[in-house]
Protein backbone atom coordinates (compact mmCIF):
# COMPACT_ATOMS: atom_id res chain seq x y z
CA UNK A 1 0.00 0.00 0.00
CA UNK A 2 2.59 2.33 0.93
CA UNK A 3 4.51 1.74 -2.10
CA UNK A 4 1.77 2.02 -4.36
CA UNK A 5 1.14 5.82 -2.72
CA UNK A 6 4.65 6.94 -3.01
CA UNK A 7 4.10 5.77 -7.06
CA UNK A 8 1.18 7.66 -7.35
CA UNK A 9 2.86 10.20 -5.06
CA UNK A 10 5.60 10.33 -7.41
CA UNK A 11 3.40 9.86 -11.25
CA UNK A 12 2.13 12.95 -9.90
CA UNK A 13 4.89 15.01 -8.62
CA UNK A 14 6.26 14.06 -12.62
CA UNK A 15 2.93 15.08 -13.74
CA UNK A 16 3.30 18.24 -11.85
CA UNK A 17 6.59 18.70 -13.35
CA UNK A 18 5.68 18.71 -16.80
CA UNK A 19 3.04 20.82 -16.27
CA UNK A 20 4.58 23.65 -14.61
CA UNK A 21 7.82 23.40 -16.86
CA UNK A 22 5.24 23.33 -19.91
CA UNK A 23 3.77 26.62 -18.76
CA UNK A 24 7.13 28.15 -17.97
CA UNK A 25 8.67 27.13 -21.30
CA UNK A 26 5.45 28.88 -23.23
CA UNK A 27 5.47 32.04 -20.78
CA UNK A 28 4.36 34.84 -22.88
CA UNK A 29 8.11 36.96 -23.98
CA UNK A 30 7.81 40.33 -21.62
CA UNK A 31 5.67 43.09 -22.69
CA UNK A 32 6.49 45.14 -25.89
CA UNK A 33 6.99 48.69 -25.10
CA UNK A 34 8.31 51.24 -26.65
CA UNK A 35 11.99 51.93 -25.66
CA UNK A 36 13.30 48.71 -26.57
CA UNK A 37 10.88 47.34 -29.32
CA UNK A 38 8.71 49.98 -30.83
CA UNK A 39 11.39 52.96 -30.79
CA UNK A 40 14.11 50.95 -32.99
CA UNK A 41 11.78 50.37 -35.30
CA UNK A 42 10.54 53.74 -36.16
CA UNK A 43 13.73 54.92 -36.61
CA UNK A 44 14.57 52.82 -38.91
CA UNK A 45 11.77 52.78 -40.52
CA UNK A 46 10.26 56.11 -40.28
CA UNK A 47 11.79 59.36 -38.95
CA UNK A 48 13.36 60.25 -41.81
CA UNK A 49 9.82 61.67 -42.38
CA UNK A 50 8.62 61.75 -38.95
CA UNK A 51 11.12 64.74 -37.39
CA UNK A 52 10.77 67.80 -36.18
CA UNK A 53 11.29 69.99 -39.58
CA UNK A 54 10.07 67.19 -41.78
CA UNK A 55 7.47 67.10 -44.17
CA UNK A 56 5.34 64.44 -42.24
CA UNK A 57 2.58 66.39 -39.99
CA UNK A 58 4.13 64.47 -36.75
CA UNK A 59 7.14 64.02 -34.98
CA UNK A 60 7.72 59.98 -34.04
CA UNK A 61 10.94 60.97 -32.55
CA UNK A 62 9.83 60.16 -28.54
CA UNK A 63 7.32 58.37 -26.51
CA UNK A 64 5.95 61.79 -26.04
CA UNK A 65 5.33 62.47 -29.42
CA UNK A 66 4.39 58.94 -30.69
CA UNK A 67 1.89 58.14 -27.88
CA UNK A 68 -0.41 60.20 -29.15
CA UNK A 69 -0.62 59.06 -32.12
CA UNK A 70 -0.66 55.07 -31.22
CA UNK A 71 -3.76 53.85 -32.29
CA UNK A 72 -3.44 55.32 -36.14
CA UNK A 73 0.27 54.21 -36.14
CA UNK A 74 -1.34 50.45 -35.54
CA UNK A 75 -3.95 51.37 -38.16
CA UNK A 76 -1.58 52.52 -41.03
CA UNK A 77 0.97 49.53 -40.72
CA UNK A 78 -1.72 46.97 -40.34
CA UNK A 79 -2.91 48.44 -43.83
CA UNK A 80 0.03 48.86 -45.15
CA UNK A 81 0.26 52.55 -45.85
CA UNK A 82 2.46 53.49 -43.77
CA UNK A 83 5.77 53.58 -44.75
CA UNK A 84 4.22 54.57 -48.16
CA UNK A 85 4.82 51.86 -50.99
CA UNK A 86 2.55 50.39 -53.46
CA UNK A 87 4.55 47.90 -54.78
CA UNK A 88 2.74 44.07 -55.38
CA UNK A 89 5.07 41.83 -53.58
CA UNK A 90 3.75 39.16 -55.19
CA UNK A 91 4.18 40.38 -58.80
CA UNK A 92 7.99 42.65 -58.54
CA UNK A 93 11.14 42.33 -58.47
CA UNK A 94 13.32 42.85 -54.92
CA UNK A 95 13.31 46.69 -54.92
CA UNK A 96 16.44 48.88 -53.16
CA UNK A 97 14.08 51.38 -52.05
CA UNK A 98 11.54 49.37 -50.31
CA UNK A 99 10.91 50.92 -46.65
CA UNK A 100 8.13 48.26 -46.13
CA UNK A 101 7.75 46.77 -42.32
CA UNK A 102 8.50 43.43 -41.86
CA UNK A 103 5.03 41.01 -40.48
CA UNK A 104 7.43 40.95 -37.07
CA UNK A 105 7.76 44.64 -36.91
CA UNK A 106 3.87 45.48 -37.77
CA UNK A 107 3.06 42.70 -35.03
CA UNK A 108 5.39 44.18 -32.14
CA UNK A 109 3.68 47.56 -32.76
CA UNK A 110 0.03 45.74 -32.94
CA UNK A 111 1.30 44.64 -29.86
CA UNK A 112 2.14 47.66 -28.35
CA UNK A 113 -0.78 49.52 -29.18
CA UNK A 114 -3.15 46.48 -27.94
CA UNK A 115 -0.91 46.24 -24.51
CA UNK A 116 -1.94 50.18 -23.23
CA UNK A 117 1.31 51.41 -25.02
CA UNK A 118 3.92 50.94 -22.16
CA UNK A 119 6.97 53.54 -22.52
CA UNK A 120 10.09 51.05 -21.11
CA UNK A 121 12.89 52.21 -19.84
CA UNK A 122 14.47 55.30 -21.79
CA UNK A 123 18.17 53.11 -21.21
CA UNK A 124 16.89 50.72 -23.59
CA UNK A 125 15.95 53.46 -25.88
CA UNK A 126 17.87 53.17 -29.64
CA UNK A 127 20.90 56.48 -30.45
CA UNK A 128 19.21 59.01 -32.58
CA UNK A 129 20.13 58.23 -35.88
CA UNK A 130 22.10 60.65 -37.76
CA UNK A 131 21.08 62.13 -40.93
CA UNK A 132 23.40 64.17 -43.89
CA UNK A 133 23.60 67.77 -42.52
CA UNK A 134 25.26 68.09 -46.33
CA UNK A 135 25.50 66.52 -49.85
CA UNK A 136 24.56 62.85 -49.28
CA UNK A 137 26.45 62.56 -52.69
CA UNK A 138 29.79 64.62 -51.49
CA UNK A 139 30.73 67.99 -52.81
CA UNK A 140 28.81 68.62 -55.82
CA UNK A 141 30.82 70.21 -58.63
CA UNK A 142 28.12 72.86 -59.50
CA UNK A 143 24.70 73.51 -57.72
CA UNK A 144 21.77 75.19 -59.68
CA UNK A 145 19.28 76.80 -57.68
CA UNK A 146 15.81 78.15 -58.48
CA UNK A 147 16.29 82.06 -59.74
CA UNK A 148 14.10 83.17 -56.52
CA UNK A 149 12.29 82.04 -53.18
CA UNK A 150 8.45 81.05 -54.06
CA UNK A 151 6.09 81.79 -51.56
CA UNK A 152 3.87 78.76 -49.85
CA UNK A 153 0.16 80.28 -48.58
CA UNK A 154 -0.49 79.17 -44.81
CA UNK A 155 -3.45 76.52 -45.61
CA UNK A 156 -5.07 75.55 -49.13
CA UNK A 157 -3.64 73.54 -52.36
CA UNK A 158 -1.01 74.69 -54.20
CA UNK A 159 -1.50 73.99 -57.64
CA UNK A 160 1.61 71.59 -59.55
CA UNK A 161 4.22 74.26 -60.53
CA UNK A 162 7.25 74.70 -62.59
CA UNK A 163 10.36 76.46 -62.06
CA UNK A 164 13.11 76.65 -65.07
CA UNK A 165 16.70 76.84 -64.27
CA UNK A 166 19.32 78.18 -67.07
CA UNK A 167 22.91 75.76 -66.39
CA UNK A 168 25.23 77.71 -68.45
CA UNK A 169 26.38 74.36 -70.07
CA UNK A 170 28.52 75.35 -72.93
CA UNK A 171 29.57 71.83 -73.81
CA UNK A 172 27.45 68.37 -72.69
CA UNK A 173 28.21 66.90 -69.30
CA UNK A 174 28.10 63.68 -68.52
CA UNK A 175 26.45 63.47 -64.73
CA UNK A 176 27.49 60.71 -62.25
CA UNK A 177 25.73 62.00 -59.17
CA UNK A 178 22.30 63.96 -58.91
CA UNK A 179 20.93 65.31 -55.33
CA UNK A 180 18.06 68.02 -54.48
CA UNK A 181 18.02 69.88 -51.94
CA UNK A 182 14.73 71.79 -50.66
CA UNK A 183 15.04 75.29 -49.20
CA UNK A 184 12.31 74.25 -46.72
CA UNK A 185 11.47 69.98 -46.06
CA UNK A 186 8.21 70.91 -44.01
CA UNK A 187 6.60 72.06 -47.07
CA UNK A 188 8.13 70.11 -50.18
CA UNK A 189 6.22 66.51 -50.71
CA UNK A 190 8.23 65.87 -53.67
CA UNK A 191 9.98 67.26 -56.60
CA UNK A 192 11.07 65.94 -60.26
CA UNK A 193 14.04 67.39 -62.02
CA UNK A 194 14.38 67.46 -65.90
CA UNK A 195 16.91 68.41 -68.35
CA UNK A 196 15.42 70.77 -71.16
CA UNK A 197 16.94 70.65 -74.61
CA UNK A 198 18.08 73.75 -75.61
CA UNK A 199 15.26 75.04 -77.80
CA UNK A 200 12.84 73.48 -76.93
CA UNK A 201 9.01 74.37 -75.04
CA UNK A 202 9.97 74.47 -71.21
CA UNK A 203 6.08 74.84 -70.63
CA UNK A 204 4.61 72.67 -67.97
CA UNK A 205 4.22 68.73 -67.96
CA UNK A 206 6.06 65.59 -67.91
CA UNK A 207 6.41 64.47 -71.20
CA UNK A 208 7.31 67.36 -73.53
CA UNK A 209 9.21 67.33 -76.21
CA UNK A 210 13.54 67.46 -75.55
CA UNK A 211 12.76 67.27 -71.86
CA UNK A 212 14.78 64.04 -69.79
CA UNK A 213 13.44 62.71 -66.29
CA UNK A 214 17.03 63.60 -63.89
CA UNK A 215 15.42 62.36 -60.74
CA UNK A 216 13.35 63.80 -58.10
CA UNK A 217 13.20 63.65 -54.02
CA UNK A 218 10.38 61.87 -52.38
CA UNK A 219 10.03 60.05 -49.08
CA UNK A 220 11.91 57.23 -50.85
CA UNK A 221 14.27 58.77 -52.55
CA UNK A 222 16.91 61.70 -52.02
CA UNK A 223 20.24 61.35 -53.48
CA UNK A 224 21.63 59.01 -56.02
CA UNK A 225 25.18 58.44 -57.47
CA UNK A 226 24.84 55.69 -60.17
CA UNK A 227 27.34 53.09 -61.07
CA UNK A 228 31.17 52.68 -62.63
CA UNK A 229 31.09 53.94 -65.68
CA UNK A 230 27.46 54.71 -65.79
CA UNK A 231 25.90 58.30 -66.27
CA UNK A 232 23.30 60.66 -67.53
CA UNK A 233 23.65 63.44 -70.19
CA UNK A 234 22.73 66.78 -69.95
CA UNK A 235 23.29 68.46 -73.29
CA UNK A 236 25.28 72.27 -73.84
CA UNK A 237 22.72 74.83 -73.48
CA UNK A 238 20.10 72.88 -71.29
CA UNK A 239 17.61 74.32 -68.73
CA UNK A 240 16.67 72.39 -65.92
CA UNK A 241 13.09 72.06 -65.11
CA UNK A 242 11.83 71.36 -61.28
CA UNK A 243 8.28 69.92 -61.15
CA UNK A 244 7.35 70.47 -57.38
CA UNK A 245 4.50 69.95 -55.05
CA UNK A 246 4.24 72.09 -51.98
CA UNK A 247 1.96 71.65 -49.35
CA UNK A 248 0.77 73.98 -46.94
CA UNK A 249 1.43 73.59 -42.89
CA UNK A 250 -0.86 76.35 -41.33
CA UNK A 251 2.37 79.08 -41.23
CA UNK A 252 2.90 81.56 -44.29
CA UNK A 253 6.24 80.29 -45.89
CA UNK A 254 8.48 80.11 -48.71
CA UNK A 255 11.33 77.14 -50.68
CA UNK A 256 14.29 77.66 -52.64
CA UNK A 257 14.91 73.87 -54.07
CA UNK A 258 18.79 73.35 -55.41
CA UNK A 259 20.10 70.45 -57.56
CA UNK A 260 23.55 69.42 -56.81
CA UNK A 261 25.40 67.34 -59.19
CA UNK A 262 28.49 65.33 -59.60
CA UNK A 263 30.16 65.18 -63.27
CA UNK A 264 31.48 62.07 -64.68
CA UNK A 265 35.73 61.84 -63.53
CA UNK A 266 35.90 60.00 -66.69
CA UNK A 267 33.92 59.14 -69.91
CA UNK A 268 31.22 57.01 -69.53
CA UNK A 269 30.74 53.43 -70.89
CA UNK A 270 26.95 53.41 -70.64
CA UNK A 271 24.33 55.87 -70.33
CA UNK A 272 21.64 55.91 -68.22
CA UNK A 273 18.15 56.98 -70.02
CA UNK A 274 14.76 57.85 -68.24
CA UNK A 275 12.39 56.48 -70.98
CA UNK A 276 8.62 56.46 -71.19
CA UNK A 277 5.54 54.21 -72.16
CA UNK A 278 2.54 56.98 -72.34
CA UNK A 279 -0.94 57.09 -74.48
CA UNK A 280 -2.14 60.98 -74.38
CA UNK A 281 -4.81 60.06 -76.66
CA UNK A 282 -7.42 58.64 -74.04
CA UNK A 283 -11.13 59.85 -73.12
CA UNK A 284 -12.37 58.50 -69.74
CA UNK A 285 -16.14 58.58 -69.20
CA UNK A 286 -17.83 60.46 -66.56
CA UNK A 287 -19.08 58.04 -63.65
CA UNK A 288 -16.03 55.02 -65.24
CA UNK A 289 -14.89 52.91 -61.97
CA UNK A 290 -12.48 51.20 -64.32
CA UNK A 291 -11.53 52.78 -67.58
CA UNK A 292 -8.58 50.65 -68.96
CA UNK A 293 -5.92 52.27 -71.09
CA UNK A 294 -2.57 51.23 -72.24
CA UNK A 295 0.72 52.03 -74.16
CA UNK A 296 3.91 50.71 -74.86
CA UNK A 297 7.68 50.67 -75.85
CA UNK A 298 10.22 47.95 -77.44
CA UNK A 299 13.58 48.28 -76.90
CA UNK A 300 15.94 48.09 -80.09
CA UNK A 301 19.07 47.32 -78.25
CA UNK A 302 20.18 44.97 -75.43
CA UNK A 303 19.04 47.29 -71.91
CA UNK A 304 19.24 47.10 -68.15
CA UNK A 305 16.01 48.33 -66.66
CA UNK A 306 16.98 50.01 -63.50
CA UNK A 307 13.57 51.39 -62.55
CA UNK A 308 10.11 52.47 -62.48
CA UNK A 309 7.82 55.51 -61.34
CA UNK A 310 4.21 54.86 -62.82
CA UNK A 311 2.45 58.35 -63.40
CA UNK A 312 -1.60 59.33 -62.90
CA UNK A 313 -3.20 62.23 -61.48
CA UNK A 314 -6.46 61.46 -58.98
CA UNK A 315 -8.45 59.38 -60.66
CA UNK A 316 -5.44 56.31 -60.80
CA UNK A 317 -6.32 53.72 -59.78
CA UNK A 318 -3.99 51.06 -60.65
CA UNK A 319 -0.37 50.35 -63.26
CA UNK A 320 1.36 47.40 -64.20
CA UNK A 321 4.26 47.35 -66.01
CA UNK A 322 4.98 43.80 -67.93
CA UNK A 323 7.69 42.90 -70.42
CA UNK A 324 7.01 40.73 -73.24
CA UNK A 325 10.12 38.93 -74.63
CA UNK A 326 11.14 38.05 -78.22
CA UNK A 327 10.47 34.14 -77.92
CA UNK A 328 6.39 35.41 -76.62
CA UNK A 329 7.12 34.86 -73.09
CA UNK A 330 5.86 37.27 -70.50
CA UNK A 331 6.65 38.60 -67.22
CA UNK A 332 5.29 41.21 -65.05
CA UNK A 333 7.82 43.29 -63.90
CA UNK A 334 6.13 45.78 -61.44
CA UNK A 335 2.18 45.94 -60.25
CA UNK A 336 1.16 48.76 -58.46
CA UNK A 337 -2.68 47.91 -57.42
CA UNK A 338 -3.50 50.95 -55.35
CA UNK A 339 -2.22 54.03 -57.16
CA UNK A 340 -1.97 56.77 -54.78
CA UNK A 341 -1.65 60.61 -56.69
CA UNK A 342 0.20 61.51 -53.53
CA UNK A 343 2.52 59.37 -53.43
CA UNK A 344 4.80 59.84 -56.15
CA UNK A 345 7.34 57.22 -55.68
CA UNK A 346 10.05 55.72 -57.26
CA UNK A 347 10.69 51.78 -57.76
CA UNK A 348 14.75 50.89 -57.80
CA UNK A 349 15.50 47.32 -58.65
CA UNK A 350 18.03 45.77 -56.27
CA UNK A 351 19.34 44.35 -59.37
CA UNK A 352 19.03 45.89 -63.09
CA UNK A 353 16.98 43.74 -65.11
CA UNK A 354 18.14 42.56 -68.64
CA UNK A 355 16.04 42.80 -71.95
CA UNK A 356 16.93 41.25 -74.91
CA UNK A 357 16.35 43.64 -77.88
CA UNK A 358 13.26 43.60 -79.65
CA UNK A 359 11.39 42.86 -76.06
CA UNK A 360 7.96 44.78 -75.64
CA UNK A 361 7.68 46.67 -72.16
CA UNK A 362 3.40 47.08 -71.90
CA UNK A 363 1.79 49.28 -69.55
CA UNK A 364 -1.87 49.03 -68.61
CA UNK A 365 -3.66 51.69 -66.33
CA UNK A 366 -7.11 51.78 -64.94
CA UNK A 367 -8.71 55.34 -63.86
CA UNK A 368 -11.42 55.47 -61.25
CA UNK A 369 -13.87 58.40 -62.60
CA UNK A 370 -16.90 57.61 -60.35
CA UNK A 371 -18.31 59.07 -57.44
CA UNK A 372 -16.38 56.29 -55.39
CA UNK A 373 -13.51 57.73 -55.76
CA UNK A 374 -13.42 60.19 -52.67
CA UNK A 375 -10.50 62.14 -54.12
CA UNK A 376 -11.91 62.56 -58.18
CA UNK A 377 -12.32 66.21 -58.60
CA UNK A 378 -15.91 65.76 -60.90
CA UNK A 379 -17.04 62.78 -61.36
CA UNK A 380 -19.86 64.05 -63.97
CA UNK A 381 -16.69 64.95 -66.73
CA UNK A 382 -15.25 63.06 -69.41
CA UNK A 383 -11.50 63.82 -68.81
CA UNK A 384 -8.40 63.23 -71.41
CA UNK A 385 -5.08 64.55 -71.14
CA UNK A 386 -3.77 67.28 -69.22
CA UNK A 387 -1.03 68.84 -66.85
CA UNK A 388 -3.44 70.07 -63.78
CA UNK A 389 -4.62 67.61 -61.27
CA UNK A 390 -8.18 67.66 -62.22
CA UNK A 391 -7.10 66.42 -65.80
CA UNK A 392 -5.17 63.17 -66.28
CA UNK A 393 -1.86 61.34 -67.64
CA UNK A 394 -1.05 58.13 -68.08
CA UNK A 395 2.88 57.54 -68.01
CA UNK A 396 4.95 54.70 -67.25
CA UNK A 397 8.11 56.27 -66.81
CA UNK A 398 11.22 53.45 -66.55
CA UNK A 399 15.23 54.15 -66.33
CA UNK A 400 17.58 52.04 -68.22
CA UNK A 401 21.15 51.56 -69.21
CA UNK A 402 22.20 50.36 -72.86
CA UNK A 403 24.35 47.55 -72.94
CA UNK A 404 27.79 47.85 -74.61
CA UNK A 405 29.69 51.13 -75.24
CA UNK A 406 26.54 52.97 -76.85
CA UNK A 407 27.17 56.71 -75.46
CA UNK A 408 25.71 58.42 -78.23
CA UNK A 409 22.11 59.69 -77.70
CA UNK A 410 20.39 57.58 -80.29
CA UNK A 411 17.46 56.18 -79.09
CA UNK A 412 17.39 52.51 -77.85
CA UNK A 413 13.41 52.12 -77.27
CA UNK A 414 10.85 53.11 -79.85
CA UNK A 415 6.78 54.41 -78.94
CA UNK A 416 4.14 51.68 -80.31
Amino acid sequence: MTKRLLGITAAAGALCAIVVFGVSANAPSPTVNFARDVAPILYNRCIECHRPGEIAPMSLVTYQDARPWAKSIKQRVVERSMPPWSADPSHAGKFANDPSLSQKEIDTITAWVNGGCPKGDDKDMPPMPKFAEGWTIGKPDVVLSMQEEYQIPADGTVPYLYFTIPTGFKEDKWVQAIEIRPGNRGVVHHVIAFSQDAGSSDAGGEAQRGRNQLGGITPNKTGVVFGPGTARLIKAGSNIVFQMHYTTNGEPTKDRTSIGLVFAKEPPTKTLVTGNALNARFVIPPGAANHEVKSSMTFRDDVHLTSFMPHMHFRGKDFTYTAVYPDGRSEVLLSVPKYDFNWQLTYILKEPKALPKGTKLECVAHFDNSTGNKFNPDPTKEVRWGDQTWEEMMIGWFGYVRDGDQRETAKSASRN
